[in-house]
């Protein structure tokens, strides 16, 4: 099923979290449900299809693992599954996504922003909270990403672009809420976008800061175009 995040469930998502995710001595704090997505648009992994998506080990702080797609109370996403060999301190999982197997050649030079959700979960009570105690929470998610672009630098290869960082996550509870991202080409006048003939478009997902042994996801992507309307998907096979 296709689904479309919105305002009103992204502001009973963060309501859920303040109460389920609280302090309270007497209950196991409860994660919040998966955001809700409607877009037609949108890539869900509920088709299981995760062919487009791999996991980047470029250098020795990159997280090592699996690729997979779970189903969380009724909705699917990847699952980033870190097989932990990595140690903690420094340590990046990354994560790209080839947007030229998602979109019609014709519709990469529209993209100007992307939208996903993310979330982690902890395997470890290792994680220190503002009480002093190590519980088994993933900590704040903290990430950002990139990607090349179809503007040539001098040495005739495209440009790279960094995107915003965002931040966000739940401290108490054994996994996070969503994290909402939105990654925007704001230079793309400058030619700092993609073209129809990139036929390896892909952006680059980062998390980073990791203060727990814990697993990523990644749900609802959404491309859109300059007037903030989300662009068609081209899955066929």
């Amino acid at each position: 099923m296709i689904r479309k995040i919105t305002a009103v469930m992204m502001t009973a998502c963060c309501t859920l979290c303040l109460s389920s995710c609280g302090k309270g001595k007497d209950s196991k704090p409860v994660p919040p449900p998966p955001a809700e997505c409607s877009d037609p648009n949108a890539v869900t992994f509920d088709d299981e299809n995760f062919s487009f998506v791999t996991v980047i080990n470029d250098d020795k702080k990159s997280a090592k693992g699996e690729l997979s797609v779970t189903e969380i109370e009724g909705n699917k996403m990847l699952k980033f599954t870190d097989d932990l060999t990595v140690p903690l301190d420094g340590k990046v999982q990354k994560l790209s996504v080839n947007a030229a197997q998602l979109l019609c050649p014709e519709d990469l030079p529209k993209v100007r922003s992307i939208e996903f959700d993310m979330y982690a979960d902890a395997v470890a009570e290792n994680y220190m909270n503002q009480d002093g105690k190590k519980v088994k929470a993933p900590g704040t998610i903290s990430a950002g990403g990139g990607t090349v672009t179809a503007k040539k630098n001098a040495g005739g290869k495209g440009t790279w672009y960094d995107f915003a960082e965002f931040e966000g996550g739940e401290y108490n509870c054994e996994r996070s809420g969503a994290v909402h991202a939105r990654f925007k080409f704001l230079l793309a006048d400058s030619g700092l976008c993609w073209d129809e003939n990139m036929e390896d478009a892909n952006f680059l997902i980062m998390r980073w800061g990791c203060e727990n042994d814990s697993n990523l996801y990644v749900d609802n992507i959404i491309f859109y175009d300059k007037d903030n309307n989300s662009i068609p998907l081209n899955l066929s096979e």
